[in-house]
């Protein structure tokens, strides 16, 4: 791994949380991101002692440290909602979304801040607030760290600026850190193709988040242009972020040891492609 780059990307589960860091290593990662059940429906269920101590097991094997291995949160959740429901089946979910990171001894949940459905930003961000106060509450001996991830600036979304992950971490005192998706900042405005883009965006987090709380980045190229708020991500030099765009990001110190974890289309086979044009065509130029 280059310059000690943690490197890895999405994987699936459907084979058992104890096969992720084996084929983590196969397509060439350190690190590595887990939905912790299935992200398309409500229900979930806590691994067995078996499962767990099999993905424990796996871990010190592949010598993949705890830290950089990363779980996202189910699709369904929506802190910000309106839906009583909705809301309350959001909070109930993430609790054991939790649950289960404890049991694998995970220690970062990524989470999308949500979507205030119409009712405007401000709704949004004090719904979030209430929602992760109850969460907290019910899992008040968890060590688990919540990461919200900047998201694209379409359907109501909260977070797509730091201002909103600011406003939310602030009503906490800890338990709460950041994911920078590289294609949702590009969606948003956030051009890190250029020195002077860049420049701005670390000057933005500075002034808000902090540095040193983003514990992921989420490395996606766009399949569309600067400011155009459509969440598609593109594989690794295949977007308008590009090869050059992604040499400029990461040859700032401030991103180089923060783990990076690739969402891009297609299965571990791309994912291997991907992690090889990042090693041979960004990182070794850096």
């Amino acid at each position: 791994m280059i310059k000690n780059f943690k490197i890895g990307a999405h994987m699936p589960i459907s084979k058992g949380f104890g096969k992720v860091p084996y084929e983590t290593l196969e397509i060439g990662g350190n690190s590595f991101q887990i939905f912790n059940h299935s992200p398309r429906v409500w229900r979930s269920s806590l691994p067995d002692i078996k499962e767990t101590t099999k993905f424990r097991k796996s871990m010190e094997e592949c010598k993949i440290n705890f830290d950089n291995a990363f779980v996202h949160s189910g699709y369904l959740v929506n802190l910000a909602s309106p839906k009583e429901e909705v809301w309350n089946k959001s909070i109930k979910l993430l609790i054991q979304e939790i649950k289960i990171c404890e049991l694998l001894g995970l220690k970062y949940l990524n989470v999308h801040p949500g979507s205030h459905l119409g009712e405007g930003e401000e709704f949004g961000l004090k719904r979030i607030v209430e929602a992760l106060k109850l969460v907290f509450r019910e899992t008040e001996s968890s060590n688990v760290v919540i990461l919200l991830e900047n998201v694209s600036p379409k359907g109501g979304n909260i977070g797509y600026k730091f201002e909103h992950l600011n406003y939310i971490m602030h009503a906490f005192e800890n338990r709460i850190a950041v994911t920078y998706d590289t294609c949702h900042g590009f969606d948003a405005g956030y051009d890190i193709t250029t020195v002077s883009g860049m420049k701005k965006l670390i000057d933005e987090i500075e002034n808000t988040v902090k540095i040193e709380n983003i514990k992921m980045i989420h490395l996606n190229d766009s399949k569309y242009p600067l400011g155009s708020a459509k969440d598609r991500h593109e594989n690794i030099g295949k977007g308008f972020i590009g090869i050059s765009g992604f040499r400029n990001f990461l040859s700032f110190e401030e991103f180089q040891n923060i783990p990076l974890i690739l969402e891009t289309p297609g299965s571990n086979s791309e994912h291997a492609e991907d992690i090889k044009i990042l090693e041979t065509e960004i990182l070794c130029k850096l």
